[in-house]
C-alpha cells in the first residue's frame, strides 16, 4: 500500500506557488497596470463606461470579479454574453470560444467604437472568440487594455484547436499587456501517483491583476481630487442606500446591470 499524501503540504506549496505568481504580477506588471489605470481614469473623469469581457470558460469569471462588485467602479460594464458562459455548457461554451467570427460578433452588437476602453481578459490569450474580439473592437476604433499568459500564449503551439486562424495572441494585438503569468497548462500541484497536475491558478492571477488595476485606477482618481462612484456591498450595512444614489446613473448604461 503506498504511503499516505501529506495534503496539507500540497495545500501549503499551492498557496506559497500562488503568492510567488501574484508577487511577480505585483513587481514586474507594475508599469503596464500603473499605464492602465492612466486610461481608465481619463474613462471615468469622463463618464465613460469601461467595458470588460472574458471570453472562454472560466475567464468569464475575471469579468465578473470587476462587474457590480463591492469596492469596484460603477463605470464598469461587463459583456456577460452567454455563449462562452459554463452554465450554458462546459462543452458548448469551448467549442463557441472556438469558434471564429463568434468574437466579432459580441463586439458588434456592444457597438464599441472610438472613445470606448474594452479590457479583454483570458488566461490562454489565444481562443478564436477573444482574437476576433480584439481585432474588431481595434478596428471598431477602441482602446484596449488585455490581460493574458504572454508565456502561455507564446509557447502554445500554432496548430493549437483553440487558435484563431491568424494565430494571433492577445498581447501582440492589444494597446496594453498585462501579463498574468499563468503556466502552461494552468495547474500547479503534482501529486505522487497522479498522472495530471491539479488546483489551477488562472483565476486567482486575473483577479488579483484585475483589483490591481481597479485599486491604481482609484488612487489616480483620489489624486485628481476625484471620488469615483464605488459599489458597497449590499449585505453590508447602509449598501442598498449607498448604491441607491447612483443606479439612475447607470441603469440604462450598463447592459447587464
Amino acid at each position: 500500500m503506498p504511503d499516505p499524501i501529506d495534503a496539507d503540504a500540497l495545500c501549503a506549496g499551492y498557496l506559497s506557488d500562488v503568492a510567488a505568481l501574484m508577487q511577480s504580477i505585483l513587481v514586474e506588471e507594475r508599469d503596464a497596470l500603473d499605464r492602465a489605470a492612466e486610461r481608465v481614469a481619463d474613462q471615468v473623469v469622463a463618464d465613460r463606461l469601461v467595458h470588460v469581457y472574458g471570453p472562454g470558460g472560466h475567464s468569464n469569471l475575471a469579468a465578473q470579479e470587476i462587474f457590480f462588485r463591492a469596492g469596484g467602479l460603477m463605470h464598469v460594464s461587463a459583456i456577460l454574453d452567454e455563449g462562452t458562459l459554463l452554465s450554458n455548457g462546459a462543452l458548448r461554451s469551448m467549442a463557441i470560444e472556438r469558434t471564429p467570427g463568434y468574437g466579432k460578433v459580441v463586439i458588434e452588437d456592444q457597438r464599441l467604437g472610438e472613445g470606448d476602453l474594452l479590457i479583454l481578459a483570458n488566461a490562454y490569450g489565444i481562443n478564436a472568440a477573444l482574437i476576433d474580439a480584439a481585432i474588431t473592437a481595434r478596428r471598431r476604433g477602441a482602446f484596449l487594455i488585455g490581460f493574458n499568459s504572454h508565456s502561455h500564449a507564446d509557447g502554445s503551439a500554432a496548430s493549437h484547436p483553440a487558435r484563431h486562424p491568424s494565430g494571433q495572441n492577445l498581447h501582440d494585438i492589444v494597446d496594453i499587456a498585462i501579463d498574468t503569468k499563468v503556466p502552461i497548462g494552468d495547474a500547479l500541484v503534482s501529486v505522487d501517483g497522479v498522472g495530471e497536475k491539479i488546483a489551477a491558478v488562472s483565476t486567482f492571477a486575473n483577479a488579483f491583476a484585475l483589483n490591481c488595476l481597479v485599486i491604481r485606477t482609484v488612487a489616480k482618481l483620489a489624486g485628481r481630487g476625484v471620488e469615483p462612484p464605488i459599489w458597497r456591498s449590499g449585505n453590508a450595512p447602509g449598501g442598498d442606500e449607498a448604491n441607491a444614489l447612483f443606479l439612475a446613473r447607470f441603469r440604462d448604461r450598463v447592459r447587464w446591470l
